[in-house]
């Protein structure tokens, strides 16, 4: 008698573990595919990157038809990576570019400085600062996800050689500088960062 005792409070108890554990589930909800651990989960794009991580769950950024808030907030994270990319690149920082280009235009830059290095070029370059910049296209191939951004800003920039002597550029001159770069992120990646993949100028 007992031991038929014994197996029915076996089975309450069960249940009832299995009741707790669906609430929970249900409370807490579920991870997402994009939830991976990272000592930076906003990457370089701070807000930007946290508007897009629900990407999915979004119809309307699906379709490529984003909102004003998410650009201004995607913008955000654009600005800062412009600068950063602009400066390390003058100073020839292959390391800090390393985190902010793909492969192939991490290739490109690193070609670029070590050609300078090489013939000992000094490229100065003081970043002034972004007078505008805007979403041009926003991409979606699969979980491939790609935006077109074109900076307007003020550098200057002169490069001189190992005698010290301007070969090109003027120090004392700010010029505009009118630039269409394309971010991209593996939506399904565990790495937060958009990477600069193409640049051109206009």
């Amino acid at each position: 008698m007992s031991s038929q005792f014994g197996f029915i409070d076996i089975i309450l108890l069960a249940m009832f573990a299995a009741f707790i554990i669906l609430r929970l589930r249900n409370i807490l909800g579920r991870k997402t595919g994009y939830e991976g651990k990272s000592k930076n989960r906003n990457g370089y794009f701070p807000k930007g990157m946290e508007v897009l991580q629900d990407i999915e769950k979004n119809e309307a950024i699906r379709s490529g038809n984003i909102d004003e808030d998410v650009k201004k907030n995607f913008l955000k994270g654009a600005n800062i990576a412009y600068e950063q990319i602009i400066t390390n690149f003058a100073k020839g920082n292959k390391k800090s570019l390393k985190n902010l280009l793909s492969k192939n235009l991490f290739a490109d830059f690193s070609n670029v400085i070590d050609e300078r290095k090489k013939n000992q070029l000094t490229y100065e370059t003081t970043f002034i600062g972004i007078k505008s910049s805007k979403v041009l296209e926003f991409k979606k191939i699969e979980n491939i996800y790609k935006v077109t951004v074109q900076f307007v800003s003020e550098i200057i920039t002169c490069t001189k050689d190992k005698n010290n002597k301007i070969i090109e550029g003027n120090p004392e001159i700010i010029k505009s500088a009118n630039d269409v770069w394309k971010f991209s992120k593996n939506m399904w990646s565990q790495d937060p960062t958009w990477y600069l993949v193409e640049t051109t100028k206009k």
